[in-house]
Parts: C-alpha cells; sequence; structure tokens
C-alpha cells in the first residue's frame, strides 16, 4: 500500500464514471493505488451527493475528492466529511450557498447552450450531432462519438438544485480552468476559482473535456493537491 490518499472521482452531467478512465490510468501508473469512481444517479443534487457521501464513508483514511462540471457541485455539497482532505475541480461548477449551477449559468450563457435539449421525462440531452462541438472539441472524431452515444442526461430539475453549506469555504481547494470551454463559460470558471482562494488555479487550452483530452496536465493538478497536503 502506498501512503498515498484515496482519490475519488465524481463524474458531471452527460457521462459517467468512465469519462475519468484517462486520469484513472495516470493515476495508478504513478503509484495511486485506491482509486474510486462515484456512478450518480444525476437525479438532484441531494441523492449524488448522498451517493458520493456514501462512497466516501467506505474508505478508511484521507480522501481527496475530485469533481468534473456538476460534479464540482457534487463534492462542494458532500465534501463536508470529516475524511475528505481536499477538493479538486475541474472546469467544474462550484456553488456558493444558496447557488445552483443553473443560476451560475445564466450569469454568463455557455457557447453550447442551445445544443441542450430536453426530453418528453424531463430529461437533457446534448444533441448527439453537437455533442463533439459542444463538450469534447479536442477529442477524435471516436472519441467523442463513443461520449455522445453513452451520454447520461441529467433531470432538469438538478440544474436548480442550491448548495447549502460548500465545503470549499472550510477544506483548501485547487481549480483548473478549460479556456474553451463551451458547457462552463470560461469567466465563470474563473469567477467561481477566484472567489474560493484555491491553493492553485491553472489553465487548460482545452474543452469541457480536459479530464478526457489533457488527463496529463489535470493528474498534475491532483498530484499537486496531494503534495501540498501532505506538505500542510
Amino acid at each position: 500500500m502506498s501512503d498515498k490518499p484515496a482519490i475519488v472521482l465524481v463524474h458531471g452531467f452527460w457521462g459517467g464514471a468512465a469519462h475519468w478512465e484517462k486520469v484513472i490510468l495516470e493515476l495508478a501508473r504513478r503509484g495511486y493505488d485506491s482509486l474510486h469512481a462515484v456512478e450518480n444517479p444525476l437525479t438532484s443534487l441531494a441523492d449524488d451527493a448522498e451517493r458520493t457521501r456514501k462512497m466516501v464513508k467506505q474508505i478508511d483514511g484521507p480522501v481527496v475528492l475530485v469533481g468534473h462540471s456538476y460534479g464540482g457541485a457534487v463534492i462542494t455539497e458532500a465534501g463536508d466529511l470529516p475524511n475528505v482532505s481536499g477538493l479538486v475541480y475541474i472546469a467544474a461548477f462550484a456553488p456558493d450557498a444558496g447557488e445552483s449551477p443553473g443560476q451560475i449559468s445564466q450569469e454568463h450563457p455557455p457557447a453550447a447552450f442551445d445544443n441542450i435539449a430536453p426530453d418528453s421525462d424531463g430529461y437533457l440531452w446534448i444533441k448527439p450531432e453537437k455533442f463533439r462541438e459542444s463538450f469534447a472539441q479536442d477529442l477524435t472524431e471516436d472519441e467523442a462519438l463513443v461520449m455522445a452515444v453513452t451520454q447520461k442526461a441529467p433531470l432538469g430539475s438538478t440544474f436548480g438544485d442550491t448548495v447549502t453549506s460548500p465545503a470549499w469555504k472550510a477544506k483548501p481547494s485547487w481549480y483548473q480552468v478549460s479556456t474553451a470551454d463551451r458547457m462552463i463559460h470560461p469567466d465563470n470558471e474563473r469567477r467561481m476559482a477566484e472567489r474560493m482562494n484555491p491553493r492553485r488555479i491553472i489553465e487548460l487550452d482545452a474543452s469541457h473535456a480536459s479530464l478526457a483530452s489533457q488527463p496529463g496536465p489535470v493528474t498534475d493538478l491532483i498530484d499537486t493537491a496531494v503534495r501540498d497536503l501532505a506538505d500542510a
């Protein structure tokens, strides 16, 4: 067993735990042997935070939570558990108390906003033919096709769910901005990052899917968080 903390990866809207595939492989190569990826139902922030809490509670020892996209709202809500030592945000929402992802998005609407469409059951989808240009323009056509076909739609109401007590106010945090993000406006990412006063902010010339297009630099940031926590 290594002396590294457990890493719990939390996906966002329109994807599942497998979106972390390349980061998981990179973390394993770097000696992380306690890796976990939550599969959230995307039915409400409360449901998703509880699913994440349940996974964290099964882990003995310190945990670093890593959230992508809406997964950032989840770790913000669920990160108050005592064994959570740090929070890493990857092109992610980091709402304050009383804020929702939808409210934040309205401040600076993302470029691909019009490519999101509801179905008759209240779930929101990225139009499959628009998925690559919206979510993953820096991935190959094949990679983006698989993401488009396997996308996991959230209930539309989840966009309006508000955070109660943001964990980033009490826990150390790190943030990665995607400068070519079309799902969360980069200026929204910068604003959320700056108000958290994180240990480090990095910017990548990447799409919303930076975890897949630039897994090396994303893993570097997780590594940085782990080192910073060890030095604290």
